[in-house]
């Protein structure tokens, strides 16, 4: 049931929410996001800090569950964002947020803190904490929905967050929460989340005193109070060691053992030895607890792609999860090309699992050496295509033995894709009708974001090879002279969606004129909330009609 809450909130948080959003409090929309991914982690910790006590767990617990939490947050935040209303709405839902993870003081010295960072004015910042803290409440209640919700998956739920806070927490931010350094808050935490996750589990089999309370640091301690802090602790510490000193003198006067038995330790010794031992426990299992806290698991595959040129240089471009597999993937090129005969581009993500196909560099390094040959990894599966899958070559039978059970080894023919490829491309030349183009180019809807015009991912790949046969066609000498229409659905003011469905509409032949298409056969325009193809009263029907249509031009 792990999850990465701060990637959640990201994700939910997306550019064009976040650009809303900055509009309306008076900052840049980067800046929006630099706030949003330094305040993530710094609540994380501090709901870390009240869930490991009983009481602050069930409080906390409660309050995410409470009806007022919206579980459906992160799919209606776009809304929210561009609604008078329902932006009043979401910065009410934080400032409850922010109240049920940390005092109200605490919050503002971080929000002081983080604008001192960014340089966002204090209260545009705070305004964006709440919304942060809106969200993470949104999305734990949908998880903890989705799982029964019992209160005892809440402390281990955030402690899988630890790897996050420990990476993106300062001091600075620590304190102003009440919870002391970084380093002194992480090595103890841990440990507290699993005691309480465990009697929240099974009530009877443990006592709520013998759990640790959270931190109780000031939000913003001046330094004289640190430094009275300071002496008094060791001035208990020192009179706490004279005490003991002075009973161990007293003991040894007063013994009346034997010279022999002298070495051995007495009744205090041994209670001393008692402390020792229990105390080096303690830290022992703290350790323990802290080394065993669950971490957050990549959830990405390495990934490699490799093409070879006639002259058998390889390009390849991979993502690996840390330095380590980068130079042994870089030095294992170096070693079978020579340091100059192959290109490479790696990546390193920590969010990407450990690469087992790095292990089998011996078996996939001679296949990279063949003219024409490519080769995609993605995990455990592997394609061949070019000359790679050529079954007169072999390698994929070759692959298949030297990898073992356990990987999914495909090929290509390429005889049999270089003749569909031929006829795909004839059959290309032969339709440049504007007629035609413009249906082709209809069979892939393109359907933006709400309140973006940023091209779809999705849509990328298509629109190339579109403009590739537009392309081709001019080359030829039969233009295809196409009109891109924009739309929106019907949402918000009706001038701003005209101008948001021009953007959409130029967005598109932007695209197509960087990938080949001639630019003086293409126009583009916007038509608004116009001609709706769907329901604008559900969110399929508003997210069919954010579109872009193709039309011939005489």
């Amino acid at each position: 049931m792990s999850i990465n809450l701060n990637l959640l909130v990201q994700s939910a948080l997306t550019e064009s929410v976040l650009q809303h959003i900055a509009g309306r409090i008076g900052c840049a929309p980067e800046s929006a996001k630099r706030v949003v991914s330094l305040s993530g982690p710094a609540l994380i910790g501090a709901m870390m800090n009240k869930a490991s006590s009983l009481e602050g767990a069930r409080n906390l617990f409660a309050s995410i569950m409470a009806p007022g939490t919206n579980a459906l947050i992160a799919e209606e935040l776009p809304h929210f964002a561009v609604q008078d209303d329902g932006f009043k709405t979401l910065v009410d839902a934080g400032a409850n947020a922010d109240t049920a993870i940390a005092s109200h003081d605490s919050i503002n010295v971080l929000a002081e803190r983080i604008a001192e960072y960014t340089g966002v004015a204090a209260s545009a910042t705070r305004t964006l904490i709440g919304v942060v803290g809106a969200t993470l409440f949104g999305v734990l209640k949908r998880h903890l929905t989705q799982h029964n919700g019992n209160p005892d998956q809440l402390p281990t739920l955030l402690g899988h967050q630890l790897p996050v806070v420990r990476a993106n927490m300062t001091d600075a931010f620590a304190n102003a929460l009440g919870l002391g350094s970084v380093g002194a808050f992480i090595a103890g935490v841990a440990s507290r989340l699993k005691a309480v996750a465990a009697h929240l589990e099974h009530p009877a089999t443990q006592e709520a005193a013998a759990f640790s309370q959270p931190l109780e640091v000031p939000a913003a301690p001046e330094q004289h109070v640190k430094e009275n802090a300071r002496k008094k602790k060791w001035w208990w510490v020192a009179l706490a060691a004279a005490l003991a000193l002075l009973a161990v003198l007293l003991g040894r006067g007063c013994s009346t053992e034997k010279p022999e038995d002298a070495a051995k330790p007495d009744a205090l010794s041994d209670s001393g030895s008692d402390a020792t031992a229990a105390s080096e426990t303690a830290t022992a299992a703290s350790a323990a607890d802290q080394s065993s806290a669950p971490a957050a698991l990549p959830g990405k595959d390495a990934t490699m792609s490799a093409a070879v040129d006639a002259s058998g240089v390889p390009t390849l471009s991979a993502t690996v999860h840390d330095e380590q597999e980068k130079r042994q993937l870089t030095d294992a090129l170096a070693a079978k090309f020579g340091a100059k005969e192959f290109h490479a581009n790696i990546k390193v993500d920590p969010d990407t699992k450990p690469a087992a196909w790095i292990g089998k560099l011996d078996g996939l390094l001679p296949v990279l050496k063949l003219p024409g040959a490519h080769v995609r990894i993605a995990g455990d599966k592997i394609d061949l295509s070019g000359r790679a899958g050529d079954p007169a070559l072999g390698w994929l039978g070759k692959l298949k033995s030297f990898f073992g059970d356990g990987w999914t080894i495909s090929a290509t023919d390429t005889a049999a894709a270089t003749k569909a490829l031929a006829a795909a491309d004839a059959q290309a030349a032969a339709s440049c009708a504007a007629k035609d183009a413009a249906k082709n180019l209809n069979l892939h809807p393109i359907n933006f974001g709400f309140a973006s015009n940023a091209l779809p991912r999705a849509a990328l790949d298509e629109l190339a090879e579109s403009a590739k046969s537009l392309k081709e066609c001019n080359a030829a000498g039969k233009p295809v002279k196409l009109q891109i229409g924009g739309y929106s659905d019907s949402s918000g003011d009706p001038a701003a969606n005209l101008h948001l469905s021009e953007k959409r509409a130029r967005a598109v032949r932007s695209y197509l004129i960087r990938h080949g298409a001639p630019a003086d056969t293409l126009t583009a325009e916007g038509f608004g909330d116009a001609h709706p193809v769907a329901d604008n009263s559900t969110r399929k029907g508003r997210a069919a009609n954010r579109r872009i249509e193709f039309k011939e031009l005489n």
